[in-house]
């Protein structure tokens, strides 16, 4: 796990990056030596004029007539660096800014979509299709994914954003930057923009769906190595194996399994949750009866006992001692242990387990899998090539149930999604379910052709 690759520095030389800085200052002297090149490069020689007949000077542009081309553009620079980067850094635990984050996720999400899109270009190309129909269609695709996949986590964890007020209750909604994405959401999402996007374009919508889907699992293989950076989409508990990871202090799982007691030795079923806000910092409050404890365990040393309830409680005054070179989001927080309301222990971050216990890389298994369906899909594209079979549709068909089944799959090592309807399936099961069966359907109905000549055979 690597959140955040680099941190650019709030700071150079006493002097901010961002804002009105070195940045802005960057971009000013680019400005100025754009004009200068425009302004004082040499004059071309006259060039032949086909319509008069002779030669005659080209024109070339001034100054002026690039600030009218260009200015618009300059000024959206300016105004992203002065007011937007700003606001997008992260603060110590004093709420000083310390610098701009380049996430691990961000990266793994861009080079999944430069690379899922190259692709898809080159692959309508050879299709006939144009690669350009793959750039007019890529912003809907990503718009219409974006919001899908934000409003699928809205929806599935909706009580986790409801706040005072409707403003802040959509505000939260809305806040992407703090997380919250649905890989289901994004892909009905993506396809529901897509399928508008290409009827409008009066595109062939089977044929353009069997170029871009199989490209789709180059995506998801490196979208799901962003989301192993950022620790997000974990497995459940296991023994150490080649198929498990353990995650460092910090990440989602380490604060699980820290407030569960797993991690200090204890054996519990839970008795009751709370959670409150102390200093802009989330303190969890967790009730357990312990069932056991591990000797020799952190647990053991603060004298918890079998059949008693504690309260594990993660303990921000620790957060007050990180250094103030660090984000916020970096300072740890140690853990206290409550009997009855009497504190047993204080466990400060150096004393707590280095790291998370071993649970299943779903993110890696994913991502391998991902790369997996992709080579059964250009097979499968291969074996109706050249066994004649032209008919539109298949492959998407196939990749939609393709995806469905891995996500089945993979769900039963994930612990971050509850049953649903009663059950012991998530929603992403119940979606993959109907995805099947209305594909399967529909694969069915495409099919019919190929099953034609073999009954008008069999009645001659």
């Amino acid at each position: 796990m690597r959140r955040t690759l680099f941190l650019i520095p709030h700071e150079i030389a006493g002097i901010p990056f961002f804002g009105v800085g070195w940045l802005l200052a960057g971009l000013v002297l680019f400005i100025l030596m754009r004009l200068a090149w425009v302004h004082f490069r040499p004059q071309p020689g006259p060039q032949p004029d086909s319509s008069a007949g002779d030669s005659s000077p080209s024109a070339r542009p001034t100054w002026r007539s690039l600030i009218a081309q260009e200015g618009t553009v300059w000024a959206i620079f300016v105004a992203i660096i002065v007011f937007v980067l700003p606001r997008l850094e992260l603060a110590n635990i004093a709420g000083e800014p310390v610098g701009l984050p380049i996430r691990g996720y961000g990266m793994f999400l861009m080079l999944a979509a430069v690379a899922s899109v190259s692709l898809a270009a080159w692959r309508a190309d050879r299709a006939g299709l144009g690669a350009e129909s793959i750039f007019r269609l890529a912003p809907w695709t990503f718009i219409g994914g974006l919001l899908g996949a934000r409003i699928f986590y809205v929806i599935q964890y909706h009580n986790d954003f409801l706040r005072e007020t409707w403003p802040e209750t959509l505000a939260a909604m809305a806040a992407m930057t703090q997380g919250g994405l649905v890989v289901y959401g994004g892909f009905i999402g993506g396809f529901l923009a897509s399928a508008w996007a290409i009827t409008r374009m009066r595109l062939p919508l089977w044929k353009l769906g069997d170029v871009i889907v199989p490209c789709i699992f180059v995506g998801l293989f490196f979208g799901r190595l962003g989301c192993l950076m950022n620790g997000c989409c974990y497995g459940g508990a296991c023994d150490p194996n080649a198929l498990s990871v353990e995650f460092p202090p910090g990440s989602a799982v380490y604060m699980d399994q820290l407030v569960s007691g797993e991690l200090i030795g204890i054996t519990a079923d839970p008795v009751a949750d709370r959670e409150s806000k102390t200093a802009g910092l989330e303190r969890q409050s967790n009730q357990w009866l312990v069932q056991s404890v591990a000797p020799g365990s952190l647990a053991d040393q603060a004298g918890v006992q079998p059949g008693e309830t504690v309260s594990l409680v993660l303990d921000p005054d620790f957060t007050q001692r990180a250094p103030r070179d660090i984000p916020a989001e970096d300072a740890l927080p140690g853990l206290a242990i409550l009997r009855d309301g009497e504190l047993l222990a204080r466990l400060s971050p150096d004393e707590l387990p280095s790291q998370a216990a071993p649970v299943w890389a779903t993110q890696i298994i994913s991502s391998a899998m991902a790369a997996v369906m992709l080579m059964l899909l250009l097979l499968l594209e291969w074996i109706l090539r050249i066994r004649g079979i032209r008919i539109d549709g298949i492959l998407m068909l196939c990749g939609f149930i393709a995806y469905a089944v891995l996500r089945i799959v993979l769900e039963w090592v994930r612990v971050d999604e509850a049953g649903q309807f009663g059950t012991v399936l998530s929603i992403s099961q119940w979606v993959s379910i109907v995805v099947i069966v209305a594909c399967l359907i529909a694969l069915a109905f495409r099919l019919r052709p190929l099953r034609v000549p073999s009954s008008i055979e069999s009645t001659s």
